[in-house]
């Protein structure tokens, strides 16, 4: 299972919060996969995107954060599996996605 954790840096909280980042205590909890990290260029917000099924280590990997980040976590699903739900519940034919359109 895929899970997107987004966070918003709680105002005063840059200075803690890079430290720890930068200490290492931003890696994952054994039995889940780090797949991609992003930071707003203002350092405001980022996405983490995780995999794996075990939400009790979820839960103690954002624990420790808590008290400097406000967490939303998200379990999500790629275009082509939620194409398939989609199809499956609206009886509509099943197209590919399209790739998206570089910038």
């Amino acid at each position: 299972m895929k899970t997107m954790l987004v966070w918003s840096l709680r105002p005063g909280a840059l200075r803690e919060a890079a430290g720890r980042f930068l200490a290492g205590q931003a890696v994952p909890p054994d039995g889940i996969t780090m797949l991609g990290r992003w930071h707003s260029v203002d350092l405001s917000t980022g996405w983490t995107l995780y995999e794996g099924d075990d939400a009790a280590a979820m839960y103690a990997g954002a624990a420790p954060w808590a008290d400097l980040l406000d967490l939303k976590t998200h379990v999500v699903v790629e275009d082509a599996e939620a194409g398939r739900a989609l199809a499956q519940t609206f009886g509509a034919r099943e197209q590919a996605p399209r790739e998206p359109v570089s910038v």
